[in-house]
């Protein structure tokens, strides 16, 4: 059974290092467990996902930059999330915002071929104004 994910749900990307925090402005002004709950839409770099530590994708551009100078052993760099597509799947059937709710089974991809999950939804029933 699908979760619906909140302010503060904990993510983590296949290509980071360590776990980062979902942010969700409360424009939508819909609650889960006196949270702001989350939609699809909720995937823009720094605003909604912060950095997971350092990256070691290769597609990383200033991974592989910083591989090659060390003679191609990999080196981590900073991370910089890019995300060029929304949350998928979103719910079926809930609509938050005229935008599918954001549930603990979707996935993001960051453009350095990272998947970005969710390991802590944060929220569990529903509220609205």
């Amino acid at each position: 059974m699908a979760i619906q994910v909140t302010m503060g749900a904990t993510l983590m990307c296949s290509q980071g290092l360590a776990p980062s925090t979902l942010v969700v402005p409360p424009l939508n002004r819909t609650l889960a467990d006196g949270l702001p709950a989350a939609t699809i839409m909720d995937q823009i770099p720094i605003v909604n996902i912060p950095p997971f530590g350092m990256c070691r994708s290769p597609a990383n551009p200033s991974v592989a930059a910083a591989t090659a100078a060390a003679m191609g052993v990999l080196t981590p760099m900073p991370c910089m999330p890019v995300i060029a597509a929304p949350w998928s799947p979103g719910s079926a059937t809930v609509q938050i915002g005229n935008k599918p709710a954001l549930n603990n089974t979707a996935k993001c991809i960051c453009n350095w071929g990272g998947s970005i999950s969710i390991t802590n939804p944060g929220g569990k029933t529903v509220q609205t104004p």
